[in-house]
């Protein structure tokens, strides 16, 4: 039964971090999530087999401490975008910033809620809230396809090389994502479960908490 909350919860997240960047683009002028049928609460639209089911569920089952996923990105055409220099950039960021509101709104029904609501209604608000910490946290990587690429090529001064550099990990990055989590997860997550430990006490006050939710919804 956990497990069933966890894969709502992520898909709930998902969803919302794609809806972040449909809306993001067409604030700028570009109506192409739209028109795809994206800016919808409906996850069959949003959802990825391999990111939103596989990868989780395999996660949760190995003794990793993390659960990550993704959903199927959201088409905007950056040639649309009326801000042409940060455009991309506040695409890519609108996702992970989404995610750490509802974690904030989450963190204070913590804050606020211990000690009048339910235990388990504080728990599942602390799986809330760790979800959507780590799914901010992963996707500001700056690796291909993920949110923190596209920041880090805006930042980066625009040049050939740069450009070659990007074409060249946006057709590979995937796998490089893969790659890094499968051979380098020793690495990527404690960094993930620190970060995820700083944010957590930040919002919510009681950074105990996270033990308990790990111990309910991820212990096999």
């Amino acid at each position: 039964m956990e497990f069933v909350f966890v894969i709502v919860v992520l898909i709930l997240s998902i969803v919302v971090h794609e809806l972040a960047h449909g809306y993001a683009a067409l604030a700028q002028g570009d109506p192409t999530a739209k028109y795809a049928g994206r800016l919808t609460m409906n996850p069959i639209k949003h959802l990825d087999l391999v990111g939103s089911f596989i990868v989780p569920f395999v996660l949760y089952i190995l003794p990793v401490g993390v659960i990550l996923g993704w959903a199927k990105p959201v088409p905007y055409n950056p040639y649309n975008l009326r801000n042409q220099r940060w455009g991309e950039a506040l695409v890519a960021a609108a996702g992970p910033a989404v995610n750490l509101l509802v974690a904030l709104v989450f963190g204070l029904v913590i804050r606020f809620g211990a000690g009048t609501l339910p235990e388990d209604a504080i728990l599942l608000a602390g799986l809330i809230v760790v979800i959507n910490v780590i799914i901010a946290i992963f996707n500001l990587i700056p690796l291909p396809p993920l949110d923190g690429s596209k920041i880090l090529f805006d930042i980066l001064p625009r040049s050939a090389k740069v450009s070659e550099a990007r074409m060249f990990l946006e057709r590979y990055g995937l796998f490089i994502v893969l790659g890094a989590v499968l051979l380098a997860g020793e690495i990527i997550f404690p960094l993930i479960g620190g970060a995820l430990a700083l944010i957590f006490d930040f919002l919510t006050g009681n950074v105990t908490l996270i033990s308990e939710v790990f111990g309910r919804f991820f212990s096999p």
